[in-house]
């Protein structure tokens, strides 16, 4: 069965497909994955190999789109020839999802001539005046693409003064699909990272407290990746097997809300194909 924000079934899961693991695929190497997820903006040039061998995956395997570069909480707007170029990629790949994040990233430089993309995911004040930017741009985007998106929460490694805030993050995200009828990416790993980050003396228990204070019916797919606590600061590197916290935080998601369509992530330190299509596997034998 299909949730209403996704006409994948909601037992799908699927791979971040890197250019690593283009042979393996393309040879048949994974037929039990549900699609295959890739960054939009690596596929955004009019054509040349990449978007090639793009095309050629979706003869075989469903796609995602997954953007980093639209910077919906942005105040200067959306970038036009952005979401012109992720309009075309739409239109050539026909996706079974298209997400970005709810983060800013373009600001005007002194002077107003010349505008910076801050080539990062900055995270948003959770207040009324985010949310009614958030909601004007992800209408413009799901009115270009002529089809809803979803939005990921992000880990943040800087936080609004907490004077800005007026509403909890997940009532952000109710909020925001309510409005617009978009959909939450529900990143798991995200949720155990902020709250490795932000000191919680049971990480799991708060990052499942964020789970429960969510719309069930607002969640379109959900990420699973692995995290660096090598330092002072855990970062969301997408570089290793799937931690622990995040499987007991996924399990209790699926309780709460149901199977959804589920990703896991795997971005640097890329893994040998089998080891990938393992961690796949297990996001299956926990859904069920």
């Amino acid at each position: 069965m299909s949730h209403p924000l996704s006409p994948l079934p909601s037992t799908s899961v699927g791979i971040g497909w890197r250019q690593s693991h283009e042979r393996e695929l393309l040879e048949g190497g994974a037929p039990q994955l549900g699609f295959i997820e890739v960054h939009s903006e690596n596929f955004f040039a009019a054509g040349g190999a990449a978007l090639a061998t793009l095309c050629r995956a979706r003869e075989s395997h469903a796609v995602s789109l997954h953007g980093v570069g639209l910077a919906l909480g942005s105040a200067l707007g959306l970038d036009p020839w952005h979401l012109d170029r992720l309009a075309a990629l739409v239109e050539r790949i026909e996706p079974v999802l298209v997400s970005d994040h709810a983060c800013f990233a373009r600001a005007a430089l002194p002077g107003g001539q010349a505008v910076l993309h801050g080539s990062d995911l900055l995270p948003l004040a959770f207040n009324r005046a985010s949310l009614a930017l958030m909601a004007r741009h992800v209408t413009q985007v799901q009115e270009r693409l002529r089809r809803p998106m979803l939005v990921e929460n992000l880990s943040a490694y800087l936080r609004a003064e907490p004077v800005s805030d007026e509403m909890a993050e997940p009532e952000f995200f109710n909020a925001l699909a309510r409005q617009t009828g978009c959909g939450l990416l529900l990143d798991v790993n995200n949720l155990v990272v902020n709250a490795l980050n932000d000191g919680e003396p049971d990480l799991v228990a708060a990052a499942c407290a964020w789970v429960d204070a969510l719309d069930p019916a607002i969640v379109g797919e959900m990420h699973l990746a692995g995290y660096n606590d090598s330092g002072a600061l855990v970062i969301d590197d997408h570089g290793s097997t799937v931690r622990e916290p995040v499987w007991q935080v996924y399990r209790h998601a699926l309780a709460r809300l149901g199977a959804r369509p589920t990703l896991v992530e795997w971005d640097t330190d890329l893994p040998a194909w089998p080891v990938l299509l393992g961690e796949a596997e297990r996001a299956r034998a926990e859904m069920q």
